[in-house]
């Protein structure tokens, strides 16, 4: 077992490559911590905000002077604080800038409404009207690249016309395009547990020419956002370099919007353990706009795994998942691997859906181990609209499936491994459990992941209705899907890289805790203590990986892995 080889076997193979039906709305309280990674203590000042606290109002607060330790405690109130702010700052490795909410008796979060917002005046930025919590861009304090800053446990709101706010230049209205969290630029920026709705679009990331990177997204719920008749405005509109997303909620965006729910231009993704409902598509995964981000290692490789993507009847676009590009130059398309694994997909459409858009021939789709189920007959799921490669295997699909409802340029590679059948007999479908009972006849059939999905992105952990993520009980041979059944007790895992269950923070940073240690290549001035440790080793990108480290540590790295390959087929 793997907890029986030396720990400096595996520090020498680069084993320790992390850094640190009705759709019913999550409720409003803040979801139950998950397995991220503990905060530490503030260890300078803390800014408590609130009634009866030293500052009344988040305007009372010195934004533009918070230094590393600081955190910034916002009580919860039945009024929603109405103020806009500009984060221009930056934490460090052992001391991150904390801004956090209180919740009420009840777990009820703090909120933060952009509608009749005012800013603390010495706060000086450009964009005013493109978020209510903007991070980076601005004249006072001094702009930078914002890093180690996170947020968590909030409701931030109401960032679209008709809504106004009070800027420096008097009332206006903010823009189409207006985010509840804009974040122009950043490293290493954690959101935690955020409610983000009632906005053009709900998170917006920049890549800023491929200097954001490492930003992390967590137990948030995405929803009730976008503008009606309009495609452009999306639950969440993302760039940068090496971006998780992790245990959301990504909900119904706002009657009559037409965007997507999660649209990403980044180089290296991770969709990990989400939840997603409706949008013109679930997943618009298209190309970069920076050209730093073109030569990324990581843009060819996009992984979603462990994820239930529900497309509603008659909601936008009939394919759930467009990989590839929606510009007009191909030369910058994605080009790459669409990794698409371990996750359950309920289309509830009479009519055609399509799983997967691929935008060149030049794209490639392997789609390994998911339940894809639709309410239509099965010649109304298509695998994918004609272009591209995809490669299927391990997967429960609806009888009757065909490649493409159309004449394809493209291939279809089809190992046979995949069971076909009219009812995957989910444990309660009109109650949103997609959960295979011990009776299903889609148990067991998935397949072994090839490298790296089997020993980097394998899926540990599960999704738990809503925005919680529990460990993935242990009853071999897995089963499709995002959800293993145990059929019989006990279900647990005694083998794999940190599998002991909740990261408590004890022990070091997480494989989160930025792209310094995910990519170190991507800043220079990066010390090089700066190392990756802890919990949640259990996915992220390698590096600098085993090819790297000379023909010994290559050894070594395919000893380790030989270990856990063995260990996993017990």
């Amino acid at each position: 077992m793997i907890r029986l080889l030396p720990m400096s076997l595996l520090l020498l193979a680069w084993l320790s490559s992390c850094a640190d039906g009705p759709t019913t709305q999550p409720a409003l309280v803040a979801p139950t911590p998950t397995r991220s990674r503990s905060l530490p203590p503030p260890n300078f000042r803390t800014y408590e905000v609130g009634p009866g606290q030293s500052f009344p109002n988040l305007g009372d607060v010195p934004w533009e002077s918070l230094e590393p330790g600081d955190w910034v405690n916002i009580h919860y109130r039945p009024e929603p604080y109405r103020e806009k702010i500009v984060l221009c700052v930056q934490g460090t490795v052992g001391a991150p800038i904390v801004i956090r909410g209180i919740p009420g008796p009840n777990g009820e979060l703090p909120v933060i409404s952009g509608e009749d917002a005012t800013t603390r005046p010495q706060l000086d930025f450009w964009g005013e009207d493109l978020g209510v919590i903007k991070i980076g861009g601005a004249s006072y304090p001094a702009d930078l690249v914002p890093e180690r800053i996170e947020l968590r446990d909030l409701e931030i709101r109401s960032a679209r016309p008709p809504y106004s706010f009070t800027g420096s230049d008097g009332q206006r209205t903010y823009a189409s395009n207006a985010a509840a969290v804009y974040i122009e630029k950043g490293r290493n920026i954690r959101l935690t547990r955020l409610r983000l709705h009632d906005s053009g679009i709900g998170l917006f990331i920049g890549s800023f020419q491929g200097e954001t990177y490492g930003n992390f997204v967590e137990q948030c719920a995405l929803f009730d956002n976008g503008i009606e008749g309009s495609t452009d405005e999306h639950n969440s509109y993302t760039s940068g370099r090496n971006l998780y997303f992790l245990a959301n909620w990504f909900g119904p965006l706002r009657a009559g919007a037409l965007g997507s729910n999660l649209k990403d231009r980044s180089g290296g993704l991770w969709v990990e353990y989400n939840w997603f409902e409706g949008g013109n598509r679930q997943l618009d995964l298209v190309e970069t706009d920076s050209s730093a981000i073109v030569s990324d290692p990581h843009y060819r490789q996009t992984y979603v795994y462990g994820n239930v993507l529900i497309e509603p009847d008659g909601d936008g676009n009939t394919s759930i998942v467009h990989y590839g590009g929606d510009g007009e130059d191909p030369d910058i398309f994605r080009k790459g691997k669409l990794y698409f694994y371990h996750n359950t997909v309920v289309s509830e459409r009479a009519g055609n859906t399509t799983l997967l858009k691929l935008s060149t021939a030049d794209e490639t789709a392997v789609v390994l181990n998911n339940v894809l189920h639709v309410a239509g007959s099965g010649s109304s799921l298509a695998v994918f609209d004609g272009v591209g490669t995809v490669e299927l295997g391990g997967n429960c699909v609806k009888a009757g499936f065909v490649p493409c409802h159309c004449e394809p340029s493209g291939v279809v590679h089809d190992d046979g491994s995949s069971i076909a059948l009219e009812d995957p007999a989910f444990v309660d479908p009109s109650g949103d459990d997609f959960r295979l009972p011990v009776n299903s006849p889609c148990l067991d059939h998935a397949v072994e992941l090839p490298f790296p999905l089997d020993l980097y992105y394998f899926p540990w952990d599960q999704y738990q209705p809503h925005q919680q993520l529990v460990e993935r009980p242990y009853d071999p041979p897995m089963d499709p899907g995002a959800f293993e059944t145990c059929k019989e007790e006990p279900c647990v895992r005694d083998a794999g890289p940190d599998i002991d269950g909740i990261c408590d923070g004890t022990t070091g940073t997480d494989r989160f805790d930025g792209a310094d240690a995910l990519a170190p290549d991507l800043d220079s001035e990066t010390p090089t203590g700066d190392a990756p440790q802890g919990c949640s080793c259990r996915a992220g990108p390698p590096a600098p990986g085993p090819l790297s480290s000379g023909p010994v540590g290559f050894l070594l790295y395919l000893l380790v892995a030989a270990a856990i390959h063995r260990a996993r087929r017990r």
